[in-house]
């Protein structure tokens, strides 16, 4: 969980504690975006390669490197005086991003029980949102009181906490073990899944990133836009926990991510009717979000587990995350830029509705292809199990 939760941090950090950087360090909260976009950014391009290089020096090591690089990233953001060193340090929380899907979903494969996988899997995607929680109801306390440089810092021996007690969690690498650092060609059903996972990302990440912003301009005091921040985490824990599991007992997932996209866009539709006088579509947005599209990452990791066909599941982790990632780093920038062209919010609100209706699409597609393989595998298996029974009847 806190392997999820710690290099996620940063995106949830720079949400709340945004108002505070803006102020301290003098530059237009539209640049907020380009924060996210250079830690995903990197987290997108690292990712090609994180499934193999954790396969290759094993859960341990890689366990390692992810909290030391997110106690580095933090360390850098809290002793930081200017915008651009911020923009680098955050960057490096991305190396961190990277790793963290391939290596939990490789522990998870290696050490827990078939019949209790989706359940793991949704707990530890529930870590993503812990970070949320934990953002929303702490840090702007603290940097009320000491600064956003403490807020930033306390962060650091929680990391290197965990980085010195992996051996404690993860085995030893097993000896042999060596994959070359080549980048396969996602087949199609992992080309669809990272599509949606892509237009998710996009979503999610804007809203994420300039939700508390926008509260604020439609006059919620600061503490409670920070609030917005923790109900979106708690909402993301009970939907990753609960859907993950339920995900697992349908004949296929592609289905209900279709339904929970499609929620999500209208609670985004919800929430950009805020107005100074009337603030319930910003909590009613909140919930909205959480409870479904935070839950697709969390469904889309426990099919690559679950379901060989998409893959080996560290590489397919990988793709994934590049396609998440990617949506994470484009979302801030596109939000900004068109509301800076329109001169209005309402057009960037509008742009995500259609990213999570595209997203729909591509899960109609995924489900459409999954069935054609399923009809195009059944008379192989008929055939099978018709060899199977005759070789088992009486002299034969």
């Amino acid at each position: 969980m806190f392997a999820m939760a710690l290099p996620m941090l940063v995106l949830y950090a720079i949400s709340t504690l945004g108002p505070f950087l803006v102020r301290d360090l003098r530059f237009e909260a539209g640049l907020l975006g380009y924060l996210v976009m250079s830690a995903f950014g990197i987290a997108a391009i690292l990712s090609l390669w994180a499934g193999a290089f954790v396969e290759r020096i094993g859960t341990r090591r890689a366990l390692a490197a992810l909290f030391f690089a997110v106690a580095l990233a933090f360390a850098l953001i809290a002793t930081v005086e200017d915008y651009y060193s911020l923009v680098a340090a955050a960057a490096i929380c991305g190396i961190a991003q990277a790793l963290a899907n391939p290596v939990t979903n490789l522990l998870i494969a290696q050490q827990v029980s078939p019949e209790k996988k989706a359940t793991v899997v949704g707990l530890k995607q529930s870590g993503v949102q812990l970070a949320a929680l934990f953002a929303g109801l702490v840090l702007p306390a603290i940097a009320t009181r000491y600064g956003w440089h403490a807020a930033f810092g306390i962060v650091v021996p929680a990391a290197i906490l965990f980085g010195v007690t992996t051996p404690c969690i993860a085995p030893r690498k097993p000896p042999g073990t060596h994959k070359a650092f080549t980048i396969p060609s996602p087949n199609v059903l992992l080309l669809r899944l990272m599509a949606i996972q892509f237009c998710v990302g996009i979503a999610l990440s804007a809203f994420v990133t300039f939700l508390p912003t926008f509260a604020v301009r439609q006059g919620m005091p600061l503490p409670m836009a920070g609030s917005l921040i923790a109900v979106f985490g708690v909402m993301g824990i009970f939907s990753r926990i609960t859907l993950t599991p339920l995900g697992a007992r349908m004949k296929d997932e592609s289905l209900l991510l279709l339904m929970l996209i499609a929620i999500a866009a209208c609670a985004i539709a919800v929430t950009m009717n805020a107005a100074a006088d009337s603030h319930w579509p910003l909590w009613a947005g909140t919930v909205g979000m959480g409870l479904t599209a935070v839950g697709t990452n969390a469904i889309a990791m426990s099919m690559l587990i679950r379901d060989a066909a998409f893959g080996p599941v560290a590489t397919a982790s990988g793709f994934v995350s590049v396609a998440f990632f990617g949506g994470f780093a484009s979302g801030p920038p596109l939000y900004s830029g068109f509301s800076n062209y329109s001169g209005s919010s309402q057009s960037a609100w509008s742009l995500l509705i259609g990213v999570l209706l595209c997203g729909c699409l591509m899960a109609l597609g995924l489900a459409s292809t999954r069935r054609r393989k399923a009809q195009a595998l059944a008379p192989t298996g008929a055939i099978q199990r018709a060899s199977t029974a005759k070789s088992q009847e009486p002299g034969i």
